[in-house]
This record gives C-alpha cells, structure tokens and sequence, in this order.
C-alpha cells in the first residue's frame, strides 16, 4: 500500500466527473487499499478516488473512533438510490479543502447502491455521519465540493483565499495524526 499525494483547491481536477468502474480487479483493489492507507494518514474520515487525482467511481470511509478497531468500508460506483425527505446538518470538512469547515445540510438518510470488493451489487441504508461521509463523498464523484452547499458569498471566499495560498505555495494541510493502517485485503494475504 502506498500513501498517495491528495490534490488541494483550487485544483481543476476536483470539479471533474469520475468514470465508472466496470470490473473489480486486483488493480482495482490496490487502489482502494492505498485510498485506505492514504486517507488514515491524512487523518480523515472518507476519500474519493478523484482526491488522489484518479478520475474512477472509488469511496473509501472509515468512522471509526480513535480508541475503536479500523472499520474500513469500500464503495465501487455507489449511487444514492433513495433519500429522506428530512434533513440533518453536520459540520462538514474535506481532505481537499484543509482547515475550512462548515455546516451543511443533507437527507438524515440514504440507501446507496454499491459494488463491494467482491465485485458484488449491494445496498447500504445509512444515517447520521455515515449517510452524510456517503453523500460528501459520491459529491465528489460527480465533481462538486461540500462548499458547494453553503452560501455563494461564503464559497467565493473560500475559493478566493486557497486560490491566492496556491500561487503564494502556501496551501494549509491538514495536521498529521496518524490512525494505524487496515490489514492487507484479502487479495494481498
């Protein structure tokens, strides 16, 4: 596994539609694991293929606690199928986005179609954190930024201030905490 470099905003690749994945393979596979090791490096919550600049229908999650045993999840061409009319806000952040945070609301619930790493259709129900990391994440398969929930006063700012830190060299990153890395996946074992 390989800890891959994450692309920062204002990065134009960040706004682009990711391809679906048409089989899972040990390529396949490899780049979830590295997702994986990537985003528990970062430290985050969630990942998309398209934060390490691979434009492919990839999520990874882990909202695991601290003190909690790594709980990895991975989503090949997750698709939100149904969603709650009601809405919940969290306080949402972004891996491409460092030290920026605001609350945004989304449907309480969602049920995600997905292919597992088996290359098997499955179905998720979620709600609370999970549904709202699924939703943020799927956003940035199809090329849009949790910033692009809140105020277009409040998203300019932000583009405006990680545009000029970009040509200063001076983009934030995120504090290194670092979680412990998932075992191998099957395939490697």
């Amino acid at each position: 596994m390989t800890i891959k470099p994450i692309i920062i905003l204002p990065d134009s690749k960040l706004r682009l539609v990711s391809a679906p994945i048409e089989r899972v393979d040990a390529e396949l596979l490899a780049l979830a694991d590295d997702m994986l090791e990537t985003m528990y490096d970062a430290p985050g919550i969630g990942l998309a293929a398209i934060q390490i600049a691979v434009p492919r229908r990839v999520v990874v999650i882990d909202l695991a606690k601290e003190d909690e045993p790594l709980a990895p999840q991975v989503f090949f061409n997750p698709e939100v199928v149904w969603s709650s009319d009601d809405g919940n806000v969290y306080e949402e952040g972004c891996l491409s986005i460092p030290d920026y945070y605001a609350e945004v609301e989304r449907p309480a619930r969602v049920r995600v179609a997905y292919i597992d790493r088996e290359g098997k259709k499955a179905e998720i129900e979620a709600d609370g954190l999970l549904a709202t990391c699924l939703q943020h994440e799927i956003d940035h398969l199809n090329g849009e930024l949790f910033i692009d929930h809140i105020s277009k006063l409040k998203r300019d700012m932000v583009i405006r201030k990680f545009t000029k830190a970009q040509k200063t060299g001076e983009l934030p990153q995120f504090k290194r905490e670092k979680r412990p890395a998932p075992a191998p996946s099957a395939a490697e074992s």
